[in-house]
């Protein structure tokens, strides 16, 4: 998105008796830009909330973080972005002191409890795969409800410093609202709490979730091939080998809670050859191998793709107020602030894309919303 012009003045024409301001193409373009992803936001959110209150399959202690998340995108949609779009506008601050240290708690606050949830949905599948049996009988509704309220005590809590001191050392200017101070205490206090320790927690926990599903795939595969998939016969053994896309599928972004429980597979019984056994043997190996590299590389992209939206989106913005409000002689055009802050705003809008779109329920409740089908 280029901000290039959205500091133009306004034109003056003179017609000899009084001054006309005209609004340039390009901010006009920007607003509306900007007010589009605005209203994306609210609407893919307030989807996906509806979709899991009215969803009896959505109704899961994994997916209400999902709704916590959505709520918290939707805050940053209806509450923070209209203001920026009329501060970008208007190219300064009409709405008063009051409004603006609102708007700026809910700005700071919402957007820091956004990337904090990411941090505990990771955590949550972290432990859903690696202790399924224990922690499918921890996580219920009331833990899922704790989860959530930690995170929005931690957000207030990182959120209040900065908040309390924004003009220490200097009077605010009328017409800006923004935090300004250069103490490197406050900076490394609200950026590694809101930013830099969640991202390098979720890295972490990404990374065991990889290798854990890479090894829960090789251990059903192998699995398997010695036990399940082979039957006796008049003492000759016959292997049996799962279709393709067989029900085993492990779905990173959340095995679907409301999946038919996995049936068994069939066995022929018949008696083959030798040779025929030998070379049936060879095609189930090679298919589980062909299904199993499947699945490794989705989950490979599906966690590069997390990882991913959320460093692009909000990793610029913070090494800008690290850099800016650690080195006394380092600045940036505003311009460049408001692109990198709207660069983080937009997280808020592919949060609810990335972490419902994999899912099968997610994708059969939104069909049924948007055809207005109430029995769900």
């Amino acid at each position: 998105m280029d901000f290039s012009n959205c500091t133009e003045g306004f034109f003056s024409l003179d017609d000899g008796s009084e001054e006309v301001s005209i609004i340039p193409p390009s901010k006009i373009l920007l607003t509306f830009t900007l007010s589009l992803l605005a209203v994306m936001t609210t609407a893919i959110n307030s989807l996906v909330i509806t979709a899991i209150i009215v969803t009896r399959k959505l109704h899961h202690p994994a997916n209400y973080l999902i709704c916590s998340l959505a709520v918290t995108d939707l805050l940053v949609a209806i509450l923070v972005m209209p203001f920026s779009i009329l501060y970008i506008q208007r190219e300064s601050w009409q709405m008063g002191e009051a409004v603006c240290y609102m708007w700026l708690s809910v700005d700071i606050t919402c957007c820091t409890c956004s990337i904090l949830h990411l941090a505990a949905i990771a955590l949550d599948r972290y432990r859903a795969i690696t202790d399924a049996v224990e922690y499918s009988r921890k996580r219920t509704g009331l833990r899922a409800g704790i989860t959530v309220g930690v995170v929005w005590f931690l957000s207030i809590l990182i959120s209040l410093p900065p908040l309390l001191w924004r003009n220490h050392g200097g009077e605010p200017e009328e017409d800006q609202c923004l935090i300004t101070h250069h103490h490197i205490a406050f900076t490394l206090y609200s950026t590694l709490g809101a930013f830099y320790i969640p991202l390098l927690l979720i890295l972490i926990l990404y990374y065991k979730i990889y290798r854990a599903a890479q090894t829960l795939y090789l251990r059903r595969g192998a699995s398997r091939g010695a036990s399940r998939h082979s039957s006796m016969v008049n003492g000759t053994t016959l292997p049996s080998c799962p279709p393709d896309g067989g029900p085993d599928t492990l779905n990173l972004q959340e095995k679907s809670y409301s999946d038919p429980t996995t049936e068994g597979d069939r066995v022929r019984i018949t008696v083959k050859s030798p040779h025929s056994e030998s070379r049936r043997e060879r095609e189930c190996s090679l298919r589980r191998q062909r299904i199993s590299g499947t699945r490794e590389r989705r989950a490979a992209s599906t966690l590069g793709l997390i990882l991913g939206a959320f460093v692009v989106c909000w990793l610029p913005f913070f090494l800008k107020e690290v850099i800016v409000n650690t080195c006394g002689s380092c600045s940036t055009s505003i311009e460049l602030a408001d692109f990198l802050t709207w660069l983080g705003y937009l997280n808020s809008l592919i949060n609810p894309l990335i972490y419902t779109i994999f899912n099968e329920d997610f994708k059969k409740a939104f069909q049924r919303l948007v055809r207005c089908r109430h029995r769900l």
